[in-house]
């Protein structure tokens, strides 16, 4: 589990799907099993304020993001209103769940990038997208990519070559640059393979 202060009042929580399994927990206990899923977030926000030194009291929204190979990215908003009205011993949550439908791995060079192409290529899966940003590679799938292919046999190939992102395709495309769009598997094999 990785925790990172964003400002006074908000942090994020990013844990891995290896993260959930070490708590007892699968995907689907997410959906599906709410009293355990309470006692996961219970222990993340008492492992937040030990670690990042926050007092966490009245209201907190909480937003869940489920993505497709890297696990879940939760975002902590502590409520700036009047908390007088609480317990001091009192935290209400408002939680919100989202489940991202792409898929997106960090690069540490262009070999790799070009490597992935070639082994994906013979699935065979031809499209997704390359980004590059902040001295990283991304290549981003989506679930029109994946709609035919076994998901764990590409994260696989992806995980032999690259690293799981919690960046969005969001943030790519408003800050990276875009080296490919939509087919960049094909384009990656026809001039590289």
């Amino acid at each position: 589990m990785r925790l990172e202060r964003m400002s006074n009042n908000k942090f994020k929580i990013f844990l891995t799907f290896d993260d959930l399994l070490d708590r007892g927990l699968t995907r689907e206990d997410l959906w599906y099993d709410l009293p355990r899923v309470h006692q996961l977030f219970h222990d993340m926000m008492y492992e937040a304020t030990d670690e990042l030194g926050i007092e966490l009291e009245g209201m907190l929204q909480v937003q869940v993001y489920l993505m497709q190979a890297q696990g879940m990215l939760i975002v902590v908003t502590q409520s700036e209103e009047d908390t007088e009205d609480f317990d001091e011993d009192f935290i209400e949550m408002k939680v919100t769940l989202d489940e991202s439908k792409e898929m997106i791995f960090a690069f540490t060079s262009f070999e790799d990038v070009i490597g992935v192409s070639q082994h994906l290529y013979q699935l065979p899966l031809d499209g997704g997208s390359v980004y590059y940003m902040d001295s990283t590679y991304y290549m981003q799938l989506e679930e029109k990519d994946l709609d035919i292919h076994d998901r764990e046999s590409v994260i696989a190939i992806m995980s032999e070559f690259a690293s799981p992102s919690t960046v969005t395709s969001h943030r790519l495309q408003e800050y990276g640059k875009e080296i490919m769009k939509d087919n960049a598997v094909h384009l990656l094999t026809k001039y590289f393979g």
